[in-house]
């Protein structure tokens, strides 16, 4: 792996390079991340449930994780978006706040890095593979609760080369049920079993740049008024989400979207793609700070790596030579330093020189590394720190109370008490 300069001046291997090599453990062992570190995402682990409880200033809230027993009995599971933790909407960048409750989201998770400062509960590290009882099973109550990389239904179809096959429809007053296999694109993954999902009146089918409904696919003759037709494999992409359901049928999800083509799909991720450039340039860029070179009178250097997984426009503004603004923040991206917001008592600066990693960089991190400088620098602004970076062309605007953090060392400020979260 090399850095490519974009910038005159010495390189330094940037900490994101040598901490994605560590921590290698034996796979059967609980793996618990290093606090300032980008973990692998392969040491993570995986589940799915249900969205039912957000705290999006916090970065956190409850899942109902898909078990083993009957899924309406699961109680709400705590979980906290790692500083560097994504959420993929639609096949694009998101934050809590875009998500609706009650989708069906996929998670890659891990041990809380510091559980001493953990915004939810701290479970014991084998809670997941313990029996819960009242008929609800194992695996619902997942110790790996600080989340890497959190994604929607089609965000992971997206990611993981996968698209729904649709068999049958069944079609009784525009609600039923659908006959579906999720398959490999490449036509690799040999037998697939096939899944009942329920849609109502209310399900969304984009096609190209409209979106019509069951009536309208009834109307056309392409789904039958009543009664079973088969869709001979259909590719599309699902929208999933959880109601309740009748007949002594416990874990049966229904479908919220149907995108019948990628131009549909694309139109989605389009305009979630904005919504969060907005979001990000008025909240500025979380980053991680790598070291400080300090000087005389307050001046100093720093070396930070920016987070990953936003739109390419966002990283396009770090440019040498642009003016910057760079506020600490704590492990929930709030903006700790200042009395009204994140631009009161932020360093001001340049930034000196942009840096890109060459090849392959964990999930998190964008692998562009910048080099600020500053003639004031704040406390807060340390190397394994994370921070918030503003380039001078993003707007200056203020963001509301619960976002930000009068007094960085309060931890009932920082975030409420995990005790807010109940323990069933």
């Amino acid at each position: 792996m090399r850095l490519r300069k974009t910038n005159g001046g010495a390189l330094l291997l940037p900490a994101l390079v040598c901490l994605w090599a560590a921590g290698v453990l034996a796979a059967d062992e609980p793996f618990r991340p290093e606090p300032g570190r980008f973990p692998p995402l392969e040491r993570s682990l995986e589940y799915r449930g249900e969205l039912v409880f957000v705290d999006h200033a916090n970065r956190r809230g409850s899942l109902r994780v898909q078990g083993s027993g009957m899924f309406f009995r699961n109680d709400p599971h705590p979980f906290a978006l790692l500083p560097f933790g994504l959420v993929r909407y639609h096949g694009a960048p998101a934050d809590l706040r875009d998500v609706p409750l009650g989708t069906v989201l996929h998670v890659r998770a891990f041990l809380p890095p510091d559980p001493g400062i953990s915004a939810v509960p701290v479970l014991p590290v084998d809670s997941g593979k313990k029996d819960a009882n009242h008929n609800r099973g194992a695996g619902i109550f997942p110790a790996e609760n600080h989340v890497l990389l959190l994604e929607d239904e089609p965000s992971y179809c997206q990611r993981e080369g996968k698209i729904w096959k649709l068999q049958e429809v069944d079609v009784q007053n525009l609600t039923g049920m659908l006959t579906a296999r999720l398959e490999s694109q490449a036509g690799d993954a040999g037998a697939v079993a096939d899944e009942k999902l329920s849609f109502d009146a209310a399900t969304r089918v984009w096609r190209g740049r409209e979106c019509v409904g069951v009536e309208d696919l009834v109307a056309e003759g392409i789904w039958p008024a009543s009664g079973r037709k088969s869709l001979a494999g259909q590719a599309v992409w699902l929208g999933l989400t959880w109601k309740p359901t009748a007949d002594g049928v416990f874990t049966r999800f229904h479908v919220s979207d149907i995108w019948l083509d990628e131009v549909s799909l694309g139109q989605a991720g389009k305009r979630q793609t904005e919504t969060h450039r907005a979001f990000i340039r008025s909240r500025w860029m979380a980053a991680m700070v790598d070291g400080v070179e300090y000087g005389r009178f307050g001046r100093a250097t720093v070396t930070a790596t920016l987070f990953g997984g936003m739109d390419a426009a966002l990283y396009a503004d770090f440019q040498p030579n642009v003016s910057a603004m760079m506020n600490s923040v704590e492990n929930t991206l709030k903006h700790t330093h200042g009395a009204y917001g994140a631009a009161h008592m932020a360093s001001r600066g340049t930034i000196l020189e942009v840096r890109r990693v060459e090849g392959a960089v964990p999930l998190g991190s964008s692998g562009i590394q910048i080099r600020f400088e500053t003639d004031l620098i704040i406390e807060g602004i340390r190397p394994g720190r994370v921070v918030r970076v503003r380039p001078g062309n993003w707007p200056l605007v203020q963001v509301p109370r619960e976002e930000y953090l009068d007094d960085a060392g309060n931890p009932d400020e920082r975030f409420p008490s995990p005790a807010i979260f109940p323990k069933y």
